[in-house]
């Protein structure tokens, strides 16, 4: 990009810190050295090097207080993932947990997503890219702060491999309509589910948080959305059935040989529902299922004082 996006006047973020606990405070001073990723905007992320090994690699942009975060990446120890978020008492219960857990596949980066998306990450390095619960900034005049937008959209894009899918959720319906539409829009993206835009139901690899069980008691509802990188740009926007062909792990070795990516959604009322026991294989390539523990805890984790 000629223009880096990072340069931008309007964040899409407001550094509402609140308190800090001492525990989160010392985990930040003592923990963040090890499970932390320092800011070297020069120096590409190489994910072998910080965590020793090949793997499929997923970024989270706003892991919030890293409940979930830890719960995937807990559930999934063979996918490496790297949570991007700013506040700092999130960064610090995120690497309390890190630490609690053992989590040798997680790190944390203390940075903004977008700066981090274009300086670290190079194109087609990444497996997927999660973005739960973004700030929905329902106010009109705040709809430029929002963080999904067809400048991000596209950066996204391009630091998917091909196969390589981005999921979203969101808890606003306005913004779920909102977030389709600009997905939609992006040519390197076409979506598990052309009918309706909207995973139904839920992943359910995906935990549901503590504010989302809340949310969920109150009537609200909860929209994900899931896209996948294709190759290269369609001439002309694609049929469902071509694009489910075009994005399917038996066909697309690029998505058979990367462990991470969920399997393409079926239009099929008969076939909806995510299978809970999705086996893992070098041709299987969904994120298998948390056990019902790791589920729980995601669930019903209080902030650590």
């Amino acid at each position: 990009m000629s223009e880096r996006l990072s340069t931008r006047s309007v964040r899409t973020f407001v550094l509402r810190q609140g308190r800090m606990t001492p525990s989160q405070k010392e985990a930040l001073e003592k923990l963040y050295p090890r499970w932390g990723i320092s800011w070297q905007p020069e120096v590409p992320f190489d994910a072998p090097s910080v965590f020793g090994r090949h793997a499929p690699l997923v970024v989270e942009i706003g892991s919030g207080m890293g409940d979930a975060t830890a719960a995937i990446a807990e559930a999934n120890p063979d996918i490496d993932f790297v949570a991007i978020e700013v506040h700092g008492p999130g960064v610090g219960n995120l690497l309390k947990l890190i630490e609690a857990r053992r989590l040798t596949n997680l790190r944390v980066l203390r940075h903004d997503a977008v700066e981090a998306l274009e300086r670290l990450f190079a194109p087609e390095s990444l497996s997927a890219i999660h973005l739960f619960f973004p700030d929905p900034w329902p106010k009109k005049q705040h709809h430029k702060r929002r963080i999904v937008q067809p400048g991000l959209v596209a950066l996204m894009a391009s630091r998917l491999k091909p196969g390589g899918y981005l999921h979203c959720a969101t808890d606003w319906e306005d913004y779920a309509q909102w977030i389709r539409e600009v997905l939609d829009a992006e040519p390197l993206l076409v979506s598990d589910y052309p009918e309706t835009g909207f995973a139904e139901p839920r992943p359910a690899w995906r935990p549901r948080t503590k504010f989302e069980q809340k949310g969920l008691a109150q009537g609200h509802r909860v929209w994900d959305l899931v896209y996948r990188r294709v190759a290269t740009a369609p001439a002309a926007s694609p049929t469902a059935a071509t694009a489910d062909a075009a994005l399917s792990p038996a066909l697309n070795p690029a998505a058979a040989a990367d462990t991470t990516l969920p399997p393409a959604a079926s239009t099929s009322s008969d076939d909806a529902s995510p299978s809970p026991t999705v086996p893992r294989s070098a041709d299987e390539s969904a994120v298998p299922p948390m056990s019902d523990e790791t589920a729980a805890r995601a669930a019903n984790a209080e902030t650590p004082s």
